[in-house]
């Protein structure tokens, strides 16, 4: 608990409080939702917390408060209340999103994990490591081994990687770089992963692990998705502005 609370020296000590919102009325019943809520709840101050050291405190509601930050699941990036959520809420708060019915056979679980980790390390989606004077990698902790997962009640929760992934300097042995020790350097990722680069401080380009991840991402609909923030040229690009006043 001492290195979370150094951790937090830049954020109130205060558990950030995140609303978990349902409107993937067709997919997840009420129970399911609170189930769900609770073992993420779990998983992140078992796993994530210790490494990260920023507390959170998930709760399921309709109506989240001006201050929340939001994890919102949607049945697809079509629904009415997507208009007016991009990367932050009509109250400046940040906010991320699951689309339930475009995860095909991926647990909605590793999604929601993937999503929440990923939006409290990074909120605004643009922070950016330095590989080398060159090339940036997003500040992304799941892409990298976004195909791999461990099990939390019952619950199958997203691989992420720890902060010696974005430090370019030679590690010392056994040092782990993910969650489950498959990567063995920074940077690197799992044949399931994929993660996003900026070249010359302007080009965003995707590095995939496989060719049979780059099809099976190329097929996905990407609209709304935290990574298309990153690139100017992403699929359902709103800009930096001021969002519609839904929900």
């Amino acid at each position: 608990m001492k290195n979370a609370r150094r951790a937090l020296l830049g954020r109130s000590l205060k558990p950030v409080r995140i609303a978990c919102v349902n409107y993937a009325e067709e997919t997840i019943g009420g129970r399911m939702m609170s189930r769900l809520t609770a073992a993420l709840q779990k998983c992140y101050d078992k796993h994530f917390l210790p490494v990260w050291g920023y507390p959170v405190d998930l709760y399921v509601t309709e109506k989240p408060k001006p201050t929340d930050w939001q994890l919102v699941y949607f049945d697809d990036a079509s629904h009415k209340n997507m208009l007016g959520r991009h990367e932050l809420t009509h109250r400046g708060q940040p906010i991320s999103k699951i689309f339930v019915k475009a995860l095909g056979d991926e647990p909605v679980s590793v999604a929601a994990s993937h999503e929440l980790f990923e939006m409290v390390l990074d909120p605004m989606a643009n922070l950016w490591a330095d590989k080398n004077p060159n090339t940036q990698y997003a500040y992304e902790v799941c892409d990298a081994v976004e195909e791999d997962f461990f099990r939390v009640d019952g619950f199958e929760m997203s691989n992420f990687v720890y902060p010696s992934w974005f430090e370019p300097f030679k590690h010392p042995r056994g040092t782990r770089f993910d969650h489950k020790g498959t990567l063995k350097e920074p940077f690197s990722m799992t044949e399931g992963g994929y993660v996003i680069k900026k070249v010359n401080g302007r080009k965003v380009i995707k590095a995939f692990g496989s060719p049979e991840k780059r099809r099976r991402f190329n097929a996905e609909d990407r609209r709304g998705h935290r990574s298309e923030f990153r690139d100017p040229q992403g699929k359902h690009h709103p800009g930096r502005r001021a969002t519609q006043k839904l929900g």
